[in-house]
């Protein structure tokens, strides 16, 4: 079958790669996709937001199957747009991916923490407010134990996150985001949250909105700087399986957040044919939910995708069969380990266009891959920067610590002017 996947980050390239595998793909396209992308399929120049170019490329290319990478076009309504009976053409095309109704589980932060307490979802205490309550929003922060996590409710590119410890830092992120507007429509409204202290993971669930499969998880590493300091990035680096997720954790997670989030999903009546990212944190050994995305992680996808044995397209085949149930997962136990090379001044403000260096050695090398985020390929065949986070190294090895370093092994080995990356990705699991 034809396959069209929509992206063009590191996760996409990831997933291009798996797809890439899958004895049910013809032939792979991806929009707009970038120079790693390019050496699992076609690239192809179009919006992820664009439905009509969508649409038509799909028609005229017998595209059978759309892989919705980011979440943006989820949330706009992509689904619902392909499935609607006025859009004669697209009936035979499957959108891997939820409804917009499902997609409000990551585009409004008060719509999914509503969706938690419906479901008896362990998670933070909350409260909301706009600018009409916005006298009493203050008065709650004043009142607030510390420290106090503010959250816009819509989707913010991965920055609507404030975690303060003072109520003075607390009140200004609020006055920015409500009433000068910070993100825009995003911060129109602002979740104010409890703060949870433990260790973060996420896992990452396939489902066709009643059965589900555990496809994987992982540990994400979402600041600059070494030692988890300085600014909020969209991940610097992964590690996956994580030591303390066992099998008793496991069972907790799925008893008490996955299987009450498939049949709320089911019981609300709403469409979901996709991935759900759990966002967790392990609080006194009980998992607690911090948020819901609507599509794989990045960098999480560059260290779940490897680790998953089983065919991805054969999944999604499953999934639009609704025979999902008869799936059996099966991983590669061996440590795995994403470390990402960035732009200088990312997550601030970068320079693209810089020539990227690798070693005289294909893609895969032993234990290695080379997944592009922020690439594009010159004219004259040079690859060049295009991205706050370039490239992510993700290797295997025979325990984390074993993983990291080869990665840091062949990043040492690939230059661009002002590549930065952490050297301490997956600290905590050294000993």
């Amino acid at each position: 079958m034809n396959i069209l996947l929509l992206g063009s980050g590191g996760r996409e390239h990831a997933m291009a790669w798996k797809i890439g595998q899958s004895e049910h793909c013809d032939q792979l396209f991806i929009a707009p996709g970038n120079a790693g992308t390019s050496q699992c399929g076609k690239n192809v120049n179009i919006g992820v937001n664009d439905f009509e170019a969508i649409k038509k490329f799909s028609i005229e290319n017998n595209i059978e199957l759309i892989v919705v990478g980011p979440e943006e076009p989820l949330v706009k309504g992509m689904f619902d747009y392909f499935n609607s009976p006025n859009n004669s053409g697209s009936e035979k095309i499957s959108i891997i991916g939820p409804s917009g109704a499902g997609a409000q589980l990551e585009g409004s932060k008060a719509f999914s923490k509503k969706f938690m307490q419906r479901h008896n979802i362990p998670t933070a205490s909350y409260a909301e407010f706009t600018k009409e309550n916005f006298e009493d929003g203050k008065k709650y922060i004043q009142q607030h134990s510390l420290p106090v996590v503010l959250k816009a409710d819509g989707l913010a590119a991965g920055k609507g996150v404030v975690i303060s410890d003072t109520r003075e830092e607390a009140l200004k992120a609020f006055e920015e985001m409500i009433i000068h507007e910070q993100f825009g429509e995003a911060s129109s409204r602002v979740v104010i949250e409890q703060h949870l202290d433990g260790i973060e993971l996420s896992v990452f669930v396939l489902t066709d909105g009643r059965d589900y499969k555990i496809i994987g998880h992982a540990k994400d590493y979402k600041r600059i700087g070494e030692g988890d300091t300085g600014l909020n990035t969209g991940g610097m680096g992964c590690v996956s399986p994580l030591p303390f997720v066992d099998d008793a954790f496991m069972k907790k997670i799925e008893e008490k957040i996955i299987q009450p989030t498939i049949k709320g999903l089911e019981g609300e009546k709403i469409i979901y044919k996709g991935f759900i990212f759990f966002g967790l944190i392990k609080v006194n050994d009980e998992p607690f939910l911090i948020e819901y995305n609507c599509r794989m992680g990045d960098p999480e996808t560059e260290v779940v995708l490897p680790r998953l044995k089983n065919d991805l397209v054969e999944l999604f085949l499953l999934l639009e069969n609704d025979t999902l149930k008869e799936a059996v997962i099966e991983f590669d136990n061996r440590a795995c380990a994403a470390v990402v090379a960035v732009s200088a001044g990312y997550p601030g403000a970068y320079e693209k266009n810089k020539e990227i260096n690798f070693p005289a050695q294909p893609v895969l090398r032993d234990n290695t891959i080379i997944y592009h985020a922020g690439t594009r390929s010159a004219s004259d065949g040079r690859i060049l920067t295009n991205g706050g986070r370039v490239l992510v190294i993700t290797s295997f090895g025979r325990n984390i610590a074993d993983a990291v370093q080869v990665s840091r092994d062949l990043l040492a080995k690939i230059d661009f002017e002002g590549m930065y990356y952490r050297r301490d990705i997956g600290y905590e699991f050294e000993k």
